[in-house]
């Protein structure tokens, strides 16, 4: 899309300029992350009901260097074809991180340790409870590619060398 919109606007040297920044910034974090060992990540794009997150958040957790919880649901366009229907899914998926990108609310951690059973899911137990705004992470954009994926890649790192002590 970079490369279309350069094109319309007679700026295509400054969209493959862009392309390859972004480019480098993502295989540096996936380089950078590589070898780290790789937790379950639970990615919240809504609490009620629980929708996973979208396909491209997908992708970005793995660059990341971690394992998406519900790799199945990824791929699906649609939120409501997203839902998380049994929360004990969940459970029994045992994500390392969860992370909460409620579109137009604050994430609370909190609530989301208080919802029943989940206090044995290790990323409830060990505190690994984390907000990324949805304007880093959720908007279709080069944000995505910076600071989401930044912001993911340093949370699975801090999570990684916490399991490491």
């Amino acid at each position: 899309m970079i490369r279309t919109v350069g094109a319309l606007v007679g700026a295509e040297a400054k969209a493959d300029s862009l392309i390859a920044d972004l480019s480098a910034g993502v295989e540096a974090v996936r380089q950078a992350n590589a070898d780290l060992p790789k937790p379950r990540v639970l990615f919240e794009e809504w609490d009620e009901p629980l929708i996973t997150g979208i396909g491209w958040v997908s992708e970005l957790i793995g660059i990341a260097g971690g394992e998406e919880c519900f790799p199945e649901l990824a791929g699906k366009s649609l939120a409501k074809d997203r839902i998380v229907a049994d929360r004990d899914e969940v459970i029994r998926r045992q994500p390392d991180i969860i992370i909460g990108s409620w579109c137009g609310k604050r994430f609370r951690p909190e609530q989301v340790a208080e919802r029943p059973g989940w206090q044995t899911i290790p990323a409830v137990a060990n505190h690994c409870l984390y907000e990324i705004k949805s304007c880093d992470i959720l908007q279709p954009g080069p944000a995505a590619l910076t600071d989401g994926l930044r912001q993911l890649a340093m949370l699975i790192r801090s999570w990684a060398e916490k399991k490491q002590k």
